[in-house]
């Protein structure tokens, strides 16, 4: 980076030789001018980084000035100094967008010191921007990997809700890319260049949780040597991602119902309200609407959540993504490891398509890297692979397939598939008497999979039983 640029707003003369000299010392580049409008024009000129302002101007005052200035670049940071101080002028510049406020006549070493801070603050805002970028370009171009129907409609939801405000609430096993989808929302979102705060609520101790959460104040508790914001507070202006809200306790439900409801805390020991502005992103591998008939979670959180829903498929409903899937693991481990198997036999992907993957994305991910690293060839091959993977079906396995016979005109399989299906959905629904829970344990699912495929084919719970629409066949 060059050399950052100081713009200092001083009507007195005397003040701006002193100033100018202190500032040489810090290798920027200093430019002075008298007035409130000048500055104004100068930061519509030049790239401003630091804004350094008498808050008495002779034209207007010098929180209009830092106003004026935050609204051409937001990043700059902005030094309010007064003659006139006191808490009152400490907070409005504070509201104002100031990062920090001196009082004249003020020591030469505070000085240099508050000017050393803002232009640390400024370069590493300038960092954080530049990391920030780089993730929001590898997840726009990444994003899930995939052209099946499920990843479609997941894709399609994060174009169409991905710069509203509303709070989302992910739901979908372990493993099936929940996280990868907040940080798609929050990275293709008008938020994309402020922070992506991530919480997982479930590796965090309880007692540490609020804290962790909502910061707290020195003394709060024993150990709490200095004040610490949190990580709501850190998300300000941009998301903060609550995985696993499943495992919140219920008195840390309550609060959270709060920051929900009205965008605001106190930090743990404090009495200050703080205001944020937050979009909150939720995942959990749990079905809540069940937790919450066991009276494990808050039903006013469960709706306040529930805005916006959606249901990431697991990979067995998704196994014509599998290929691509291997093939992009295998390609980013050959960019990183020296020695790494770079392709898949036919019969080895055979078996990877049947098997039912229960821990989704992750479980094939580290699947294949293992593959990969301890193959002795540059394929990974069928030998390779578990034995808890199934093998290729043969005749002498399966006799009856030998019996099976095709008109000339063959059959449609996807729909045989569908109707098959469709009967084991309803069968199970039926023996289960209408409770989906029960249903998809019967059929070895995840319910809010059942659900989603429930409400994909028009299936629908009657007093009377299962309604099935007339155009699906369940004969």
């Amino acid at each position: 980076m060059s050399a950052l640029s100081i713009l200092v707003v001083e009507d007195d003369e005397s003040l701006q030789d002193l100033l100018r000299s202190l500032l040489s010392q810090k290798g920027c580049e200093v430019r002075i001018v008298g007035s409130g409008q000048e500055a104004i024009r100068v930061a519509q000129e030049i790239p401003v980084h630091v804004l350094l302002t008498d808050l008495k101007l002779p034209d207007i005052d010098g929180l209009t000035v830092l106003e004026r200035v935050l609204k051409i670049d937001s990043k700059v940071i902005g030094i309010v100094m007064t003659g006139y101080g006191s808490i009152d002028c400490a907070v409005k510049a504070m509201k104002a967008g100031a990062f920090d406020f001196l009082t004249k006549p003020f020591e030469n070493e505070v000085f240099a010191a508050s000017i050393d801070r803002a232009l640390e603050a400024y370069r590493r805002r300038e960092r954080g921007l530049s990391s920030r970028k780089a993730v929001s370009g590898q997840y726009q171009v990444e994003q899930f990997i995939g052209t099946s129907e499920p990843i479609k409609r997941v894709l399609e939801f994060v174009a169409k809700v991905a710069d509203h405000g509303s709070t989302v609430l992910i739901q979908g096993e372990s493993g099936t890319g929940k996280e990868l989808v907040a940080r798609m929302l929050h990275f293709t979102s008008t938020r994309k260049d402020r922070p992506l705060i991530p919480v997982n609520c479930g590796a965090i101790p309880e007692n540490l949780l609020e804290s962790e959460l909502f910061g707290h104040e020195k003394g709060a508790f024993t150990g709490a040597v200095q004040t610490r914001i949190g990580r709501f507070e850190s998300a300000h202006g941009g998301t903060i991602f609550l995985d696993e809200i499943g495992e919140l306790s219920l008195g840390l439900q309550v609060k959270l119902l709060r920051v929900l409801q009205e965008r605001s805390f106190e930090r743990v020991g404090g009495t200050k309200t703080i205001n944020v502005d937050v979009r909150v992103v939720a995942a959990t591998n749990q079905d809540l609407e069940e937790a919450v008939r066991q009276k494990r979670f808050r039903e006013d959180l469960y709706y306040r959540l529930n805005v916006i829903p959606v249901t990431i498929p697991p990979l067995r409903d998704r196994k014509s993504d599998i290929p691509e899937l291997v093939n992009h693991f295998l390609a980013k481990l050959s960019r990183g490891k020296q020695k790494a198997a770079t392709g898949c036999s036919p019969d080895a992907m055979a078996r990877l398509l049947e098997y039912h993957w229960p821990g989704n994305i992750r479980e094939l991910e580290n699947m294949v890297e293992r593959l990969a690293v301890m193959s002795h060839s540059e394929t990974i091959e069928a030998s390779d692979l578990p034995d808890r993977l199934p093998r290729p079906v043969t005749a002498v396995e399966e006799p009856a397939a030998q019996f099976i016979s095709f008109s000339d005109q063959g059959i449609n399989l996807s729909r045989e598939i569908e109707q098959l299906e469709n009967r084991l959905i309803v069968g199970a629904l039926r023996q289960a008497n209408g409770i989906t829970t029960k249903a998809a344990q019967l059929l070895q699912v995840n319910r809010t999979t059942l659900i989603e495929k429930m409400k994909r084919k028009g299936f629908s719970l009657k007093t009377q039983g299962v309604r099935v629409p007339e155009h699906l066949s369940v004969a």
